[in-house]
């Protein structure tokens, strides 16, 4: 694997003192720019390379000072240079091995391997090597994730083997620009609209003769076209390039009852899971991935935190591809896209009340402020817009609402900015939970929330009719029959 250091402990690849000099470099930029800055002052360039010694010297201690070492029962990574610490992992929590290597790392055979435990680590409680040679990983995760694995097998290990469930097509760009972050960057183009002048011209067209006013707001129009084009092509450019760095080559393969992920262009990155923690799966629709026919599919399974990177199978892509690959995982199509059971007239009212709230205010701020003072024209407009905008919304999220219990599945619908399908099984449900507000009371509707070990912990089906609400539960999960609640709603 790698060289001793006694004692049993290992060392990290050789290899490293090329690579932890650079990253250390890259790490104290402040230092180095303090140390050139005083060097450049005082007139002596040792200050200068001084702080480059100080930074590379460090880096090279770091692989001096870091070391492994995998026993029976556990493992351990002691690091530290002026102070040392010992991180120690029972082999038994270990949930997952994922693997990064990025540019420098693939240029000299390495990779860092890093353990997860299902918990959230950061600083000194992530366990990560950094780095081994790329020759080891397989053979090290193997070995690390053999205990855990062991527990849960009871026999020989099931499904197909070598089976590849997805890989990535450069067509999945497409909905790069639609995420979070592509949007995010395109809002910044508006903002740039905004600062290029047009709201001031357009009040001192007010002041100005008609043919200058015209003038001024048409240059400053064109201003802000040109500005706010150029920033939203940069954007969606920057989008797609970070999606094609990040996902391309992606490739999510099940080999028995291993799932593994790898992705990546420039720096690869590996994920490997275990099939028999899996405990379902969702399918994430942002609103505007989802009109392009677009979703994002996530793991439901012990051990692995739920909605977010960790979680992520496969990125925004066609929803039907999404759909297909949690079907063959969880063997179940009629959970992923079978028909759901709608929760009924009330639950409807409330998304309609609450997303016409806002328009009604507005409406009646502004007649009454119209009778008082008057209101300029072009807010009628805008309200018209907010409230039909509030009547999409409403119709949306009312149409996403619903649930399916069956064959052993527990099937959660609902929102609309975020449209998200839980698919859980019903097995891994440990607790049910029936809460309702003072509202839902007066609408005769509930909140039903199933706990679990695996993904975002709980899962809800929102305004489901409160009779309802624990003969629903004790389907899914029939030790509830025997609850007081369970007989009484039946």
């Amino acid at each position: 694997m790698t060289g001793p250091a006694g004692d049993g402990w290992l060392r990290l690849s050789p290899r490293m003192l090329l690579v932890h000099p650079v990253h250390e470099v890259l790490r104290q930029l402040p230092v180095l720019i303090g140390s050139l800055v005083l060097g450049s002052t005082t007139g002596n360039p040792f200050w200068t390379l001084a702080g480059v010694g100080l930074v590379v010297g460090y880096g090279i201690a770091r692989w001096f000072t870091t070391s492994y070492r995998i026993d029976a029962d556990e493992v351990r990574l002691r690091t530290g240079v002026l102070r040392r610490s010992v991180l120690t992992l029972p082999r038994s929590r270990i949930r997952s091995v994922s693997t990064d290597a990025r540019l420098l790392h693939r240029l000299l055979g390495l990779a860092v391997l890093e353990v997860g435990t299902g918990q959230q680590a950061g600083g000194d409680t992530v366990f990560a090597l950094d780095a081994v040679p790329a020759q080891d990983v397989s053979r090290l995760r193997a070995l690390l994730l053999a205990d855990s694995l062991a527990p849960l097998a009871g026999g020989p290990a099931t499904g197909p083997p070598g089976q590849v469930l997805a890989r990535w097509h450069p067509s999945w760009l497409r909905y790069s620009p639609l995420s979070v972050t592509g949007l995010a960057m395109i809002a910044a183009a508006f903002g740039v609209v905004a600062q290029t002048g047009v709201l001031a011209a357009l009040r001192d067209s007010r002041v100005a003769r008609f043919g200058e006013g015209a003038a001024l707001v048409l240059g400053a129009i064109g201003t802000a076209v040109t500005a706010g084009l150029v920033v939203l092509i940069a954007a969606v450019v920057v989008s797609v390039t970070r999606s094609l760095l990040t996902y391309a080559n992606l490739e999510l393969r099940r080999d028995g009852d291993v799932l593994h992920l790898s992705h990546g262009l420039l720096r690869v990155r590996e994920h490997t899971f275990d099939m028999r923690r899996l405990r379902g799966g969702t399918v994430r629709e942002p609103v505007l991935v989802r009109l392009f026919g677009g979703a994002r599919l996530d793991a439901v399974m012990t051990g692995v935190g739920g909605g977010g990177e960790a979680s992520q199978l496969l990125p925004p892509c066609p929803r039907a591809t999404a759909e297909a690959v949690l079907a063959r995982l969880i063997d179940q199509s009629d959970a992923v896209s079978g028909p759901l059971t709608a929760h009924g007239p009330a639950a409807t009212r409330r998304r309609w009340s609450r997303a016409m709230a806002l328009p009604a205010v507005l409406a009646a701020a502004l007649s009454v402020t119209a009778l008082t003072s008057g209101v300029p024209s072009w807010v009628w407009p805008v309200l018209a817009v907010v409230t039909v905008g509030g009547g999409l919304l409403a119709t949306d999220r009312s149409r996403s609402l619903g649930h399916r219990v069956g064959d052993g599945w527990l099937v959660t619908r609902a929102g609309s900015v975020t449209r998200h399908r839980h698919c859980v099984a019903a097995a891994g449900i440990v607790a049910w939970t029936v809460r309702q507000t003072v509202m839902q009371r007066r609408a005769g509707v509930a909140t039903l929330v199933a706990a679990t070990a695996a993904g975002v912990k709980r899962y809800e089906l929102l305004d489901v009719p409160a009779d309802t609400a624990w003969s629903i539960a004790a389907t899914a999960s029939p030790w509830l029959t025997s609850s007081d609640w369970a007989r009484a709603a039946g």
